[in-house]
């Protein structure tokens, strides 16, 4: 009895939890739907942003705001010592100096990021200034010249502004004795720019970021530069860090400005030129010579206190000057002013410590 009973109670209790186990819920079937992602936008990735390109005067490749709008001026200036302490050559993008009859030299100082109010003493044209000239497309200022040489800077495409055909801006400074005492004033020649001379003039020269040149980088030590051009002409350069520049002597005599500015240079070119006979003197019956311009050579670009070797080319009398290394990879210059020395390869040398 006791054991059916017992069986009893283990039976219920089973259909007990069965009949639970089926009255349950069961949970409802669930549906998942996918929406699409809208966080991910389809529209193209934007380019990328390339950095301006930093506005840089055309002579000197100095950075700056604007470039003012007004052509290369090139003014002839002397070096003879009665022409000495001469005016306004500080203010120079470039200056060329040239062997004239004589043994002395000559300047070919040209202004575009900065004019002075004037520039002294202005002397005459020689038959080497047209190839100089040209590549700029700008104005050539002298105090007179043969007439052949005159007519070969014409024919070159310059724009003359010369005092013997009475253009305006010359005048006599009291102060000095003729030839040596006409006083240019450049704004005066800017302002009789033909139409076709408004704009500023094309790059001359490469430019490296500053203390980037293939001289820094890739030159030796230079402190000294001492350079021949004659018998009665040596200029000598030397580096001065404090201002990294080379500070320029004619002979053992610191070249100054009139206003006592110590002339110096960012970059010297030093150039081995050929000189020619033109066959024509000057009134002291010296004979005129002339630098071949349109040639190609071996020269040196010294800055920052080193110097590399370099070759030199000019393929016409409108091309600009080009400078190549060893390799033949263009030379980039320092940016600030240059100074370019055209060494004759006859009576010029020079010597580098």
């Amino acid at each position: 009895m006791m054991r059916r009973t017992r069986a009893g109670v283990v039976a219920a209790l089973a259909l007990a939890l069965a009949l639970a186990a089926c009255s349950a819920k069961q949970p409802e079937a669930v549906t998942v739907t996918a929406s699409p992602d809208t966080s991910v936008s389809k529209v193209a990735p934007p380019a990328p942003v390339i950095p301006a390109k930093p506005i840089v005067w055309p002579l000197t490749g100095v950075r700056t705001d604007a470039v003012a709008h007004r052509p290369a001026l090139a003014i002839k200036v002397e070096n003879a010592r009665e022409a000495r302490p001469q005016t306004g050559l500080e203010f120079a993008d470039v200056v060329w100096e040239q062997t004239v009859e004589g043994g002395i030299t000559r300047f070919v100082a040209v202004y575009q990021s900065q004019i002075p109010a004037a520039v002294e003493p202005v002397r005459s044209v020689r038959p080497m200034d047209a190839g100089i000239v040209a590549p700029l497309g700008g104005i050539l200022a002298f105090s007179g010249g043969q007439a052949g040489f005159v007519s070969d800077v014409k024919a070159a495409g310059v724009q003359v502004v010369s005092m013997d055909a009475g253009n305006a801006g010359f005048r006599r400074d009291r102060a000095r004795r003729a030839p040596h005492n006409v006083i240019g004033t450049p704004q005066t020649f800017l302002d009789q720019a033909h139409a076709d001379r408004k704009s500023p003039p094309p790059a001359q020269f490469a430019f490296a970021d500053p203390g980037k040149s293939t001289a820094e980088t890739t030159g030796t030590p230079a402190a000294h530069l001492t350079v021949t051009f004659s018998r009665v002409q040596q200029t000598v350069w030397d580096w001065d860090g404090g201002t990294g520049t080379y500070l320029r002597s004619d002979g053992t005599v610191p070249s100054v400005s009139s206003a006592g500015t110590r002339l110096k240079a960012r970059n010297v070119v030093l150039l081995k030129v050929r000189l020619q006979n033109t066959g024509t003197v000057d009134p002291a019956g010296n004979p005129v010579p002339e630098t071949v311009m349109v040639d190609s050579g071996e020269g040196v670009v010294a800055a920052a206190g080193k110097s590399v070797p370099v070759h030199w080319s000019k393929a016409s009398t409108a091309a600009p000057l080009v400078l190549t290394t060893a390799d033949g990879k263009p030379v980039e210059l320092e940016p600030g002013n240059t100074w370019v020395e055209l060494v004759p390869n006859t009576t010029g040398s020079w010597a580098i410590s």
